[in-house]
């Protein structure tokens, strides 16, 4: 129009389309909820409603439409919009207008009409074209996500991003997180000529008055108004992906620029849309909303979705597809981070390594369910203790003993069960032991976890390859043929899926090759990468 510019994002309805709606409303200033008035505040309005609360947006103009098939009734109108209120005391919503309306003739939307002579609200546009927009950006501290660092020459240093929110200017003290260092802004690199300041929605490359540490995903913000730095928050997490949220399988979390590992700690509770009852869960599928705990492997600069939609949201996106799966709003950060910290010790893995006189490293074994690697860890182990070279099998079986007794079959215990192996495998690691690990370990994402967490140069990956008939012909206990019965659920093999590493270090074929054969292998390539 001729006093506002307007970008509309047009999203289904129904349920199954709730992603959709997340992405349009993700970045909106105002939505319009339509109500048809023969049917009022229904379900599907309640949803829409909780979802716009959820994402932000604070002004509402609710659209009650076909006013012409009841006749322009006032009390019709004026009772649809008590029940919404009424509905919407426990929401956060700033602003709500109620307009009735005439879709199909334009009634109330562009043209005033003769019709609801009752009703002496502005047309529908006219809310539209004066609604604040852009105040929390504006008024609201400094913060700059830095998307690249300019360096064309040893002599220049510029840092480039778009102002998320608040103002900048010359001798403005900022703080670069998450590592805490402070400096001040010496200047602004632009073409249109010398400037002093910038506001939300500029894009700038600043110059700084100290040579301080910052990379690709830093957030400066204000000092005064410092973000938040923390690897572990709660927050509001919608559900992308056909495939059911993991709870501890490693994501990659992207928030402004920054992209970090991530893993979902904790399901708290799943969010019924239609009602806004919390509802128990242990997993979210599409379009589902949950409040979870995540954890990431460093601290990161953010803020609280409500204090700031750019540097509070984030999107989780697939370590191996690539592909997002999820999106989310920070509730608030959790105070782990500033309560548990890392505590030196003065001997470390390089005096472990020089008093064992060798190098911690891991073999990690995987293959399905009787391809043979409990057999090779064992009788690698005592090849290698012969060598005199100190060594530990963690095998599957006898940690669900103990350390992961109180876990399950599911894709969710079955990803903390690998997790918890890895962590204990370099702690192994760190004393300079050579660390056999035997699982399953069906998930790439997980086997890429534990490298991860291990450390790639100290993580050899076996496939221990043999094909369904040979490891089910070995299967003394029967537990393929239980698992086909459906006596065993969640088997691998069966009816949960084996991912065959795309990438290992060797694969061993124990269907063709003898245990000492395998073992020959394995140790041939451990010494010819320097393993040994």
């Amino acid at each position: 129009t001729d006093k506002r510019a307007f970008i509309v994002a047009d999203a289904p309805g129904h349920e199954q389309y709730t992603r959709n709606m997340v992405t349009g409303a993700s970045t909106a200033e105002m939505a319009v909820v339509l109500i048809d008035a023969r049917k009022g505040v229904l379900t599907q309005t309640r949803r829409h409603s909780l979802l716009v609360d959820l994402l932000g947006i604070k002004n509402i103009i609710v659209a009650i439409n076909k006013i012409d098939l009841i006749d322009y009734s006032q009390e019709v109108f004026d009772g649809i919009s008590q029940q919404y209120l009424e509905f919407a005391k426990s929401l956060h919503f700033e602003s709500i207008h109620f307009v009735p309306i005439c879709a199909l003739t334009g009634e109330n939307l562009t043209l005033s009409s003769t019709n609801t002579p009752w009703y002496a609200g502005p047309r529908l546009i006219e809310i539209a074209e004066t609604v604040a927009v852009g105040t929390q950006d504006l008024s609201g501290a400094f913060r700059m996500s830095v998307q690249s660092v300019s360096r064309p020459n040893s002599d220049f240093r510029g840092y480039m991003g778009t102002i998320a929110s608040g103002e900048i200017s010359v001798g403005d003290q900022i703080r670069v997180n998450p590592s805490g260092m402070e400096t001040r802004v010496k200047g602004f690199a632009d073409f249109d000529g010398p400037r002093h300041s910038a506001s939300a929605g500029e894009s700038v490359c600043l110059l700084l008055e100290d040579e301080v540490d910052i990379s690709r995903g830093d957030l400066l913000s204000s000092v005064v108004d410092p973000a938040l730095v923390s690897d572990h928050v709660e927050v509001h997490l919608v559900w992308l992906a056909e495939e059911a949220m993991i709870p501890q399988r490693s994501y990659l979390l992207k928030i402004g620029s920054k992209e970090v590992r991530a893993h979902i700690d904790r399901l708290k509770y799943r969010i019924d849309i239609n009602s806004n009852e919390h509802v128990s869960a242990v997993t979210l599928g599409l379009n589902d909303i949950g409040i979870c705990n995540i954890s990431t492997v460093t601290p990161i600069g953010l803020d609280p979705y409500d204090l700031n939609r750019s540097t509070g949201a984030f999107v989780l996106i697939d370590r191996i597809t690539n592909r997002t799966v999820g999106a989310g709003m920070i509730r608030h950060s959790l105070r782990r981070s500033e309560n548990v910290q890392w505590q030196e010790l003065t001997v470390g893995r390089e005096q472990r390594e020089l008093m064992n006189e060798q190098k911690g490293f891991v073999v990690w074994l995987t293959g399905l369910s009787g391809s043979g690697k409990s057999t090779i860890a064992n009788a690698l182990e005592v090849m290698l203790h012969q060598r005199k070279i100190r060594t530990f099998v963690l095998d599957g079986d006898n940690v669900r003993h103990g350390l992961n007794a109180d876990l399950g079959f599911t894709e969710t215990d079955r990803a903390e069960n690998i997790r918890r192996v890895a962590e204990v495998a370099k702690l192994f690691v760190d004393a300079g032991m050579v660390t056999i690990v035997s699982f399953i370990s069906p998930f790439e994402a997980e086997r890429s976890l534990a490298k991860e967490i291990i450390g790639e140069s100290d993580f050899f990956e076996v496939f221990v390859d043999a094909p369904m008939v040979v490891v089910e012909k070995r299967d003394t206990k029967g537990l393929y043929a239980k698992a086909r019965a459906g006596l065993l659920p969640n088997f691998t093999g069966v009816d949960s899926p084996y991912e065959i590493p795309t990438n290992p270090n060797l694969r061993v074929e124990s269907s063709v090759s003898s245990v000492v054969e395998c073992i020959d292998q394995i140790v041939a390539e451990l010494v010819r990468n320097s393993f040994l």
